[in-house]
């Protein structure tokens, strides 16, 4: 999310919890037996399902990707956009400042070359005008920061005091459905899980600017997670892996750990595999092995996390080494989400099947700081 996050790709029930709690709602107004839950088999409907689904209780749209100027020196950047539902039904006095649902949103630019990472947060109640989010369509926004279809791609747009993005993003892939069955399993009870579609390649093409400075024309590859549900973490967890990687080969790889507090790996982490063509297979944790390298430790949290990462997929010969860009891409989310985690450009190298790979892409690294 991701975010770190994007994801996440954030997990929103424990994203949000510093949200809910500030809002100090009560169980009548949160309606908690009324948010749906993801427990069977959905039909989806695209582009229309890229919109929200108020219905349940968090939802989150997240936009990684890499990209290069002319130059080709390379930025990494994400815009997560997090909805989170405080009242399932707003009372008959509602009125155009009523809460239902809080907003969030994360914007980082990583430029790799002058060793920055930049990070800006926003947070907001729907409000007139303030924020929202379109049911029927792609049409997300925040205080001026937006992800909307336009012409049958996507317009990625952000500013703030030290980078800005103007972004189109072109469908290469359609939608592949994340999890088994098509339910994205977090945990070993009903409803701990969550509907979740990936578009993990979207040609791209637009702008960056750091610093007041010119525009820069970048190209790249974008990867977008939507995700949504009502119930989805347990207690036994302390935060999950998540890798979003563009081989070279022409294949895009999802790769999603959760962490459990005794230090195991929840059996229901998995992964997804798309082929060229866009054709999604879920990949089980059975298949997937993960060997740290590397820790890297923040002067900001003081967290140490995970830095060099060896990764197989043992059904299709895949055996990448992979490490971030730059160290430092924490997001300390004190304005909006209340979470510290990492999410940041990486890179790799390996082999697939015997034949050199390399890759492209975003990991998001949560529980690591809380």
């Amino acid at each position: 999310m991701v975010g770190a996050a994007r994801a996440c790709l954030l997990l929103c029930a424990l994203l949000m919890a510093p949200v809910a709690a500030a809002v100090a709602t009560t169980a009548s107004q949160d309606g908690a037996g009324a948010w749906l839950q993801a427990r069977a088999p959905r039909t989806w409907s695209f582009p229309k399902d890229h919109g929200a689904h108020p219905a349940y209780k968090t939802e989150w749209w997240y936009f990684t990707g890499n990209l290069a100027d002319d130059a080709g020196r390379p930025f990494g950047y994400e815009l997560t956009f997090f909805r989170h539902g405080v009242r399932f039904v707003l009372g008959p006095r509602a009125n155009a400042w009523s809460l239902r649902d809080v907003y969030l949103a994360h914007f980082t630019v990583t430029d790799a070359t002058a060793g920055r990472f930049l990070f800006d947060e926003r947070a907001s109640r729907k409000g007139p005008g303030l924020a929202g989010a379109a049911a029927d369509r792609l049409d997300v926004r925040l205080l001026g920061w937006s992800a909307r279809m336009e012409g049958g791609a996507i317009r990625l747009r952000a500013r703030s005091d030290r980078m800005a993005l103007d972004l189109r993003l072109a469908f290469d892939k359609p939608p592949v459905i994340n999890g088994e069955a098509g339910i994205s399993t977090k945990g070993p009870l009903p409803g701990q899980a969550s509907y979740y579609a990936s578009c993990t390649a979207l040609s791209t093409a637009g702008s960056v600017s750091l610093d007041g400075g010119q525009a820069r024309a970048v190209r790249g590859v974008s990867w977008f997670d939507h995700e949504f549900g009502s119930n989805q973490l347990s207690a036994a967890q302390a935060g999950w892996d998540w890798f979003g990687l563009h081989l070279s080969d022409g294949r895009d790889l999802m790769v999603y750990l959760l962490r459990r507090k005794d230090g195991t790996v929840e059996p229901a982490s998995s992964g997804t595999l798309v082929d060229a063509g866009g054709r999604g297979r879920y990949v089980p944790l059975s298949d997937i092995k993960v060997d740290l390298l590397g820790r890297w430790k923040s002067p900001k949290s003081g967290a140490t996390y995970p830095a060099k990462w060896r990764l197989r997929i043992a059904s299709e010969g895949i055996d990448l080494t992979v490490a971030p860009l730059l160290a430092d891409q924490e997001l300390v989310t004190t304005g909006s989400t209340g979470v510290t985690y990492w999410e940041g450009a990486a890179q790799g190298s390996g082999t697939a099947r015997g034949a050199p790979i390399t890759c492209l892409g975003y990991i998001e690294l949560v529980g690591y700081a809380d």
